[in-house]
């Protein structure tokens, strides 16, 4: 399955500073052990089209081999130090889960 998150960032944290400590978290929820792969970064620089949104600052997606490894990456102690860190930094966060 696959967890996709996209987070817009509150215009105080679009500084150098920010984002780097933001990227370096992105970083380490990847080696939690429950996620097989994926990646992050900012939108990509393709055509405007009506059904691209290309208003958020980040999105990731993982990948999981199961729901199961989704469910206990959820609870995950790091996980939830990622959410409590930055929670107050996103103006908006979307989840979408692919399975």
């Amino acid at each position: 399955m696959e967890h996709h998150a996209y987070f817009w960032l509150k215009e105080e944290h679009k500084n150098a500073a920010d984002i780097a400590v933001f990227e370096k978290a992105l970083d380490e929820l990847y080696k939690i052990s429950e996620i097989s792969g994926g990646t992050w970064g900012k939108s990509s620089a393709t055509a405007a089209r009506p059904v691209t949104d290309k208003t958020f600052d980040y999105g990731l997606s993982m990948h999981f081999e199961s729901i199961e490894k989704h469910d206990l990456y959820q609870v995950h102690p790091e996980h939830d130090v990622f959410v409590d860190s930055f929670k107050s930094w996103w103006e908006k966060a979307l989840i979408m889960d692919v399975g």
